[in-house]
C-alpha cells in the first residue's frame, strides 16, 4: 500500500544547512549597520524620530518587552544620536534653588546643576510614579527635589514599557501632559495635601518611545486614539529570510552581536549548522531564521553552560537541548505512557472500517512546550436522512474552527457525490477519549477519510497518521505544529517497534516547515518511517486505503459510495411501493 505513492525524500525535510556551509568558518565583523541592514523598517522609523518636528515626538514599537530588547534598543538609539547630533554637548533642564520657603528655577549652567543633563538615551521596563515623575520630599523640615526618568531624558530620548504604563493609566496622562505642553510642573506625592512650598515648573522636552506586544498597543490605541494616529510606528522583526549568502552572514553578524554583548566564547563552525536547525523549528519555516533576542540569548546561554575549552560548538547545543527536553518532557512521557499501557487507545497495526489516527498538538496551562500526539477518530454510518453528528460539537467540547473544518468537509462530500436527494445514511463522527475543548481545522482531512471508509465499508491503514485541513474543492492546506506532530507518531511508533510501514500524511504547502529531529530523520532516512506529502483528498485517500476515490477503469470509493447508496434506494423505494399496494388493497375491500 505504500509503495502507491513515493514518500517524501529524508534531504528534504530539513533545512539544506549544506548550502552555507563554506560561510560557517568566516568570522564577522560586528558594526551598527548590521541593525541597519537587518532590522532596516525599524531603523527608519528611528532616524525619523530624531528628525521628526512633531509637536509630540513619539513612536511606537511592536516587541517583546524584555530587558534584553530595552538595553538593545538603548545602546541603538545612542549610536544613532551620536552620529545625527552635533559633537558640542548641549545642556538641558536647569537648577533649582531652595532658599528658607521660596523655591527658584534657573537655566542650567553646568551639569553640576541638580536638574541638567546632556539629554542621552534613557530606558526602564518597569516604572512607579515616583520613579518616573521625580517626588517632593520633606525631612526634617526641609524639602529636597528628587529628579525621575522624565528629567534625566530632558533633551533626550526615553523608552518605556506600555504594559508598565497601562497598568497604572493616570501616569500616561500626566506624562501626556509633559509631552504636549513641554513643561514639568510638580505635584504631591498624596493628592489630599497639598505641596509644601510653591515650585515653579521647567521646561521639558524629550522624544518618547514606547514599546509592547500587538495587544497591549491595541489596548493603547483604545486608550489614546487621537495620539496613537499621529505617532510613528515599527516593529523589532523576528525573521529574516535566507534569501542568499549576503542575507545568512547579515543573521551569523547579528547572533555574534548578541553573543559579544552576553560575552560569550568564540562558537566553532559546527555551532551555526546546529543553531540553523532549532532555528528552523522555531520559525517554523526552513528559509527563515529568528532575529528574536529573548531566543537567541537563550540558547546561546544553554550552550556556553556546556561548552569546554573556550568554544562553543554543535555538540554543547545539542546536548543543551536533549537535556531541556527531559527536563521539561514528564508530561510528554505520562502522554506516551498512557497510549502504551492502553489507557488511551491508539492503533498503529492493522486496518479498520472508519477509524483513522489524526494528528495534534497539546499545550498545557503554564508549560513552556507544545506536544504532539496522535488522536483516534471514528466514524459510523447508519440509515438515516443525512444528517451529520459532529459529537464534540454536540456536548460543546468542539471550537468554532473545528466545526467550520468539519462543514467543509460535508459540503465537499456532498457536492462531490452529486445527489438528488438527500443522503439515505446518517453519520456519527466523534475524537475518542477527548475530554477538553477542541478546536483548529488541522484535523479536516483526517476526519474526512473516516467518513469516506464509513461509507464505502473499505477499511484504513492504522500505521499511518494525517494531518491537514480541506477546502470547499477538495485541495489540502497547510496546518501548524507539522514537526511536534509527526514527532508524537514516531516516539508512538518508535516504542512499539517501527517495522517499516508506518508514517505520516502531511500537506504538501507544509514541506518548507518541517526541521525534525535527528532520531525521526535518521528513522526516514532507513526506510522505516515515512512521510508522505499530498494535496488533495484523493492522493490521501489512495495511502490510506490503497483504493482510488474516483476510477472509471477500476473500482473506486466512490463507486463503492454510490453503490450503497443506490441499493438502499432502491430498498426504500420497494418498501414503499410495498406499502402503498397494501394500502390500496385495503381502500378497495
Amino acid at each position: 500500500m505504500t509503495s502507491r505513492k513515493n514518500p517524501l525524500e529524508w534531504h528534504i525535510l530539513q533545512t539544506s544547512r549544506e548550502r552555507f556551509q563554506h560561510l560557517f568558518l568566516e568570522y564577522p565583523i560586528v558594526n551598527t549597520d548590521c541593525f541597519r541592514i537587518v532590522q532596516a523598517r525599524l531603523c527608519n522609523g528611528l532616524d525619523l524620530l530624531f528628525k521628526t518636528i512633531a509637536p509630540v515626538p513619539i513612536m511606537l514599537i511592536k516587541s517583546p518587552e524584555s530587558s534584553i530588547y530595552f538595553t538593545f534598543l538603548q545602546n541603538i538609539l545612542l549610536s544613532i544620536q551620536e552620529r545625527t547630533t552635533d559633537k558640542v554637548k548641549i545642556l538641558y533642564g536647569g537648577r533649582y534653588e531652595i532658599i528658607e520657603h521660596t523655591v527658584g528655577w534657573y537655566p542650567a549652567k553646568t551639569i553640576q546643576d541638580n536638574f541638567a543633563t546632556y539629554g542621552g538615551v534613557h530606558q526602564a521596563d518597569w516604572i512607579e510614579h515616583d520613579n518616573l515623575f521625580g517626588c517632593v520630599r520633606l525631612y526634617k523640615n526641609k524639602v529636597f527635589l528628587s529628579p525621575g526618568l522624565v528629567h534625566h531624558a530632558n533633551g533626550g530620548c526615553l523608552i518605556l514599557s506600555l504594559r508598565a504604563l497601562l497598568a497604572q493609566p493616570l501616569m500616561w496622562f500626566r506624562l501626556k501632559t509633559i509631552l504636549t505642553r513641554k513643561q514639568y510642573e510638580w505635584y504631591s506625592n498624596d493628592p489630599s495635601q497639598p505641596l509644601p512650598l510653591d515650585i515653579p515648573p521647567m521646561p521639558m522636552s524629550f522624544r518618547l518611545l514606547l514599546m509592547g506586544e500587538r495587544e497591549i498597543l491595541e489596548d493603547f490605541k483604545n486608550l489614546d486614539f487621537e495620539l496613537t494616529r499621529i505617532s510613528l510606528y515599527s516593529e523589532f522583526e523576528d525573521t529574516i529570510i535566507l534569501s542568499d549568502d549576503i542575507a545568512f552572514m547579515n543573521w551569523k553578524m547579528w547572533v555574534q552581536s548578541v553573543a559579544n554583548a552576553l560575552e560569550c566564547p568564540p562558537a566553532d563552525y559546527n555551532f551555526w549548522s546546529e543553531l540553523i536547525h532549532e532555528g528552523t523549528r522555531w520559525t517554523g519555516d526552513q528559509g527563515c531564521l529568528p532575529l528574536n533576542l529573548d531566543w537567541i540569548s537563550y540558547h546561546l546561554q544553554e550552550a556556553r553552560l556546556y561548552s569546554k575549552d573556550g568554544l562553543m560548538n554543535g555538540d554543547n547545543l545539542r546536548k543543551a537541548i536533549r537535556t531541556r527536553a527531559w527536563r521539561e518532557g514528564s508530561i510528554a512521557e505520562k502522554i506516551l505512557n498512557n497510549i502504551e499501557q492502553e489507557q488511551i487507545q491508539i492503533d498503529t497495526k492493522g486496518e479498520v472500517i472508519g477509524q483513522i489516527n489524526a494528528l495534534s498538538v497539546i499545550e498545557f496551562p503554564g508549560h513552556p512546550c507544545v506536544y504532539g500526539t496522535p488522536v483516534r477518530i471514528s466514524c459510523t454510518v447508519h440509515t438515516g436522512d443525512g444528517e451529520f453528528i459532529d459529537v464534540e460539537r454536540k456536548v460543546d467540547l468542539g471550537g468554532s474552527i473545528h466545526s467550520k473544518g468539519l462543514m467543509i468537509m460535508q459540503s465537499w462530500l456532498m457536492s462531490t457525490l452529486k445527489l438528488e436527494q438527500n443522503m439515505p445514511f446518517s453519520a456519527s463522527l466523534v475524537f475518542e477519549q477527548s475530554y477538553s475543548e477542541i478546536d483548529g481545522d488541522s484535523s479536516s482531512l483526517a476526519a474526512l477519510c473516516a467518513l469516506i471508509s464509513a461509507l464505502a465499508l473499505k477499511p484504513i491503514n492504522q500505521q499511518i497518521a494525517v494531518t491537514g485541513s480541506i477546502d470547499q474543492l477538495g485541495s489540502v492546506q497547510s496546518i501548524g505544529g507539522i514537526n511536534e506532530k509527526i514527532e508524537g507518531f514516531f516516539q508512538i511508533c518508535n516504542q512499539r517497534t517501527l517495522d517499516g510501514h508506518q508514517g505520516v500524511i502531511i500537506p504538501s504547502t507544509n514541506i518548507r516547515h518541517l526541521a525534525l529531529h535527528q532520531d525521526v530523520m535518521q528513522a526516514i532516512k532507513n526506510g522505516t518511517f515515512y512521510v508522505w506529502a499530498i494535496s488533495n483528498v484523493d492522493e490521501a485517500l489512495l495511502i490510506l486505503t490503497g483504493i482510488p476515490w474516483d476510477n472509471e477503469a477500476e473500482p473506486s470509493l466512490l463507486s463503492f459510495i454510490k453503490e450503497r447508496i443506490t441499493k438502499i434506494t432502491l430498498q426504500d423505494t420497494r418498501r414503499r411501493i410495498g406499502s402503498l399496494r397494501w394500502f390500496n388493497w385495503i381502500r378497495s375491500i
